[in-house]
């Protein structure tokens, strides 16, 4: 069965984490458990920071932590002991999060449409995750990350042919909607994981992607 909706876009470009996997809770845990050796306060304001910035990488997440929070250099080794902790703790909670209902059902009617994963997440994890759960053959377009922005990715990919002219991003965040512009593609909210404060009721939205099989 062909779905309606999606069939006038030639390429599918999905967030992973509030729209894919429901990992953002994991995320913030994660922000705040890493945090909580600089203190409280500290930690509460690295929490706050990252759910205002949702789908944003975990490196300027934490080099705005380190800069602005602590008020310090950036050190390349305290970095990187940040972001490896922080990964120790994601892993578990993304290879046991819940997965989007519907996605098998939702490729089976986009048949010869070009799906991506775009993500603020770590780029060679997600890719290992997406593998050990079984849906990496699902975007057969690939699974991009950070370190690279997702302007950097969507421009790069665009500039491949991998994103054709007619896209639509999934998104779940603030960012997702603002680079959506920026390539000049059309959005989609997904609102049922999301973290994302005050978004307009204007946005095209579907509570998940099982909600899309109806359209």
């Amino acid at each position: 069965m062909k779905n309606t909706f999606l069939s006038q876009y030639e390429t599918l470009v999905f967030d992973c984490d509030g729209v894919v996997l429901n990992s953002n809770q994991v995320k913030t845990q994660a922000f705040f458990d890493v945090a909580k050796q600089y203190g409280l306060e500290a930690a509460n304001k690295l929490v706050e920071y990252h759910m205002l910035h949702g789908g944003m990488s975990r490196y300027k997440k934490f080099e705005y932590f380190i800069q602005v929070v602590l008020n310090k250099n950036i050190e390349k080794e305290e970095l990187d002991n940040l972001l490896q902790l922080f990964a120790q703790k994601v892993r578990k909670g993304l290879l046991t999060c819940g997965v989007a209902e519907g996605l098998d059902a939702l490729r089976e009617q986009t048949k010869g449409t070009c799906w991506l994963i775009v993500s603020g997440s770590d780029e060679k994890e997600l890719r290992e995750i997406f593998s050990l759960r079984n849906i990496a053959h699902l975007f057969d377009g690939g699974i991009f990350g950070s370190p690279d922005n997702k302007e950097l990715i969507l421009r790069r990919e665009a500039a491949n042919g991998n994103i054709k002219e007619k896209g639509l991003f999934l998104g779940d965040s603030q960012y997702d909607y603002q680079v959506a512009v920026q390539a000049e593609m059309d959005f989609l909210f997904i609102s049922e994981w999301s973290e994302w404060v005050g978004v307009s009721s204007e946005l095209e939205s579907v509570q998940n992607l099982k909600e899309l099989l109806k359209r």
